[in-house]
């Protein structure tokens, strides 16, 4: 489930806290890390789960209406595609993977305000209405419109952000991931008749990448660090940004240990995250620091790059945005 660079991110953020800790012990670390990922299929199996419960917000609704003393004819003759829409009732349905969100305690029982206010959104949007609208009951609609609903419903929106924050520390790293991933396995879900839960990494040496990457990148954080010194002569190394060190002392890591990784991956890996966690200037600063040090290394012999255009793009790496 986990792509390269969410695996590096994870690794960014166990790394980063060691540093800031102090704290050595390679075992917690690599433990920290599994656990991380395995966070990142239980936030799927959560945010998947929602649509069941906005359907209970609106079942209710429903109810209220028809139990009122004079209802208006709306809430008499209650529109009903939503609560009946298949692909929730497979949710629903799905024996194993209701099993999973209990047994893993991934209920939102304790966030009805936000369900709620989700529901509240939802029924105010064009796509909502066009589909209560529409008159038919197709299967292929019902998935369509799934898949509209994590399209729309979850950008910029604090209240989410809060609520996962405050479940899971590892969970605010993964959320856009993920509901990126939800998006593109609806359709392969309703062809299944149920919900798959993802393996934590897309291929078999993905597991060993993260796990390698984290211990060779404490092992050897002093020596990269010292690496990064000569580099700078007239910086201490206390001045330079946190989490540029780490970033930088991680790519020098994975340029040394991963002969199959190009160089020019490696560097624009490490330059894309440090726009999303580290300074405004972060990216140039990188760019061209660890550019100039993998240089150094290829010509010391410290690196070793074997396969075509694995060492190629060296020098070019133009950040302009």
């Amino acid at each position: 489930m986990l792509s390269r660079r969410l695996i590096r991110i994870k690794v960014f953020k166990i790394l980063f806290g060691k540093v800031i800790t102090g704290d050595n012990s390679y075992i917690k670390a690599e433990n920290e890390l599994i656990e991380s990922c395995e966070k990142t299929l239980d936030l799927y199996c959560f945010l998947l789960a929602l649509p069941i419960e906005v359907k209970k917000i609106a079942i209710d609704k429903i109810d209220s209406g028809l139990k009122k003393f004079h209802p208006k004819p709306e809430e008499l003759n209650p529109n009903m595609k939503f609560v009946s829409n298949k692909f929730i009732q497979l949710l629903e349905n799905d024996d194993a993977y209701q099993k999973i969100l209990l047994k893993r305690g991934l209920l939102w029982a304790d966030y009805r305000d936000f369900v709620k206010s989700v529901y509240n959104s939802l029924i105010t949007k064009d796509y909502y209405k066009e589909y209560m609208e529409s008159g038919s009951d197709d299967f292929d609609e019902d998935v369509k419109f799934i898949k509209r609903f994590f399209e729309e419903e979850f950008e910029d929106n604090e209240y989410l952000e809060d609520l996962l924050e405050e479940t899971s520390a590892y969970w605010m790293d993964d959320l856009d991931y993920v509901l990126n991933y939800i998006i593109s396995s609806i359709d392969n879900t309703a062809k299944m008749g149920n919900v798959t839960r993802p393996e934590p990494f897309l291929k078999i040496d993905d597991k060993e990448f993260a796990k390698k990457l984290l211990t060779k990148s404490m092992v050897n954080y002093d020596e990269y660090a010292g690496i990064v010194s000569k580099y700078i002569p007239n910086w201490d190394l206390e001045r330079l940004v946190n989490t540029d060190l780490v970033l930088i002392v991680m790519g020098i890591t994975e340029a040394v240990n991963f002969e199959s990784i190009p160089i020019k991956v490696t560097i624009n890996e490490y330059v894309e995250i440090s726009k999303f966690y580290s300074t405004l200037n972060s990216k140039v600063f990188i760019n061209g620091l660890l550019d100039k040090i993998l240089q150094q290394m290829i010509k010391d012999g410290e690196i070793v790059k074997s396969g075509r255009g694995l060492v190629g793009g060296l020098g070019d790496n133009k950040e302009t945005k």
